[in-house]
């Protein structure tokens, strides 16, 4: 079958429509709190047979494009997530990603067996493709709730790590390896993907970030473009060694988005753009993948049963099972069950069944879309109004600033740009109490469009722009003091160490 240039042309008018669709029914969907997933879902379905009549039904290109979809979701993930918020919660977060999977595994399985009399392979799977947390659904919405960052990071580091080993599930069960390495030989196997990944991973963020401080490149857009292919490369190496690439795409993500490397602010945006794309396409490509035809209503109820149970029996068990890594109360335990938000990923897992040809796995798959459909619904929303009924928000919003920073090569130092945010404690502080480490100076002050070369007794304000000239070697210690002040007010300067000024 040849491909020609009109072709790609109506391939390219047809995918800027659904794109510009796509971007404008953002805005409607964070109005409302409600996932833009379902959206980008109804758009495929509409577009589908039922719809448009585009015919869609090759699961191994669904199983593809999706895999390479949730590559660039986790690698936004790790880009925009602050360590120094999933650190005190990473133990929690590792927790449910492994524990708390099995656990929720363990009781969708024989809930489905014994309740809903699916054989035990296709309720195996459906209880380990239905247990995974979705990082595209958890970052959009969970990033809106003013919660403490001890749950945030471990809901976050969760949804980056626990695709890691339901995917490794999914696929060995599919295919009916599991059973060929006994139980200890499947955990020895699950448990040297995790490690590997995670090794590897680590490798490639730190020693790709080591490179790009070094390199000065021609252009600030090649940087974004240099870190997102670490990660991806990240990913293709590792599964190229028969490891996890999810694992390795996550935390290396992680440690580039944390590293003090060139234009990390433009980096963000990038990495959240390719994200916005690969969500949409994702999304559109498996409600394109749906006939609304096939499902019945006894698929409807099976979908809604199976989710009842998952978010009423499994998630709580599962959370429980990890509470006493952090020592969660039960208002905490509660929400984070209630926030287990599930979105493309169990979808995209459905589809490895359904390539392996396994029996029974075109009724997984529309189960399994009806119930995120329903229970994305339920839970998407609702989740700003769970969490103040159970009181674990924080009345105060985030007193942080926004740092972007640029190299100066000649010089060997680095131009920070400081946003000072609405709630920042930097808002009435002088420039002089801001005892920056020596050697770095505020060179250049804009406010209201205006510039304005700042004095010890200049005044800073919510919305101001405050460019500060560091020396390299002095740059984290230029930035921890800023984030200190930002967050703890002037009196942050009796914590500050020996050099500053």
């Amino acid at each position: 079958m040849s491909f020609d240039a009109h072709q790609m042309d109506t391939v390219l008018l047809v995918g800027a429509v659904v794109m510009l669709v796509a971007i404008l029914a953002v805005r409607v969907s964070v109005r409302v709190g409600l996932p833009s997933l379902l959206v980008y879902l109804l758009m495929g379905v509409l577009l589908g047979e039922s719809g448009f009549g585009i015919h869609f039904e090759d699961a191994n290109v669904a199983h593809a494009l999706g895999f390479a979809a949730l590559v660039l979701i986790l690698a936004e993930g790790g880009l925009t997530t602050q360590w120094a918020e999933i650190r005190p919660a990473m133990r929690l977060g590792v927790s449910l990603a492994t524990i708390g999977v099995v656990v929720s595994v363990g009781v969708m399985a024989v809930g489905a067996h014994y309740l809903f009399g699916l054989d035990w392979q296709l309720a195996v799977l459906l209880g380990a493709v239905t247990s995974p947390t979705d990082a595209a659904a958890v970052f959009s919405v969970l990033r809106r709730v003013p919660l403490p960052r001890g749950l945030t990071g471990a809901l976050e580091a969760e949804s980056g790590l626990n695709d890691a080993p339901t995917v490794l599930l999914v696929s060995l069960v599919s295919t009916g390896a599991a059973l060929d390495h006994g139980v200890l030989g499947f955990v020895g196997i699950v448990g040297y993907e995790l490690l590997a990944g995670v090794a590897l991973g680590l490798g490639i963020g730190f020693g790709g970030a080591a490179v790009m401080r070094r390199v000065a490149l021609p252009s600030s857009g090649l940087y974004p473009l240099a870190v997102l292919s670490l990660a991806v490369l990240a990913y293709a190496g590792t599964t190229a060694l028969h490891a996890s690439g999810f694992a390795a795409v996550y935390t290396a993500a992680l440690v580039l988005g944390n590293s003090e490397l060139p234009h990390r602010a433009a980096t963000r945006s990038f990495s959240e753009g390719i994200a916005w794309i690969a969500q949409i396409g994702l999304f559109v490509m498996l409600g394109l993948l749906v006939s609304p035809g096939r499902i019945s209503v006894d698929h409807v109820v099976l979908a809604a049963l199976a989710g009842l149970l998952l978010t009423v029996v499994a998630r709580p068990l599962s959370v429980l099972a990890c509470a006493f890594t952090n020592r969660l109360t039960l208002r905490e335990q509660v929400f984070v069950s209630w926030a287990g938000l599930r979105g493309a990923v169990p979808i995209v897992l459905s589809t490895i069944p359904l390539s392996e040809g396994v029996p029974g796995s075109r009724k997984l798959f529309d189960i399994v879309f009806v119930m995120v459909v329903i229970y994305t619904m339920l839970t998407g929303p609702t989740l700003p109004w769970v969490a103040r009924r159970l009181g674990v928000t924080e009345a105060d919003e985030s007193r942080d600033i926004e740092v972007e920073a640029a190299p100066l090569e000649r010089i060997a130092a680095d131009l920070l740009q400081i946003n000072i945010t609405d709630r920042s404690r930097l808002h009435g502080v002088e420039v002089g109490e801001l005892r920056l480490p020596r050697g770095a100076s505020v060179s250049l002050l804009v406010r209201d469009g205006h510039t304005l070369v700042p004095e010890a007794r200049t005044v800073l304000r919510h919305g101001d722009d405050v460019l500060v000239v560091a020396p390299r070697k002095m740059r984290e210690a230029t930035e921890e003091r800023l984030h200190a002040v930002s967050t703890r007010g002037r009196l942050a300067f009796w914590l500050q160490g020996p050099d500053a000024g």
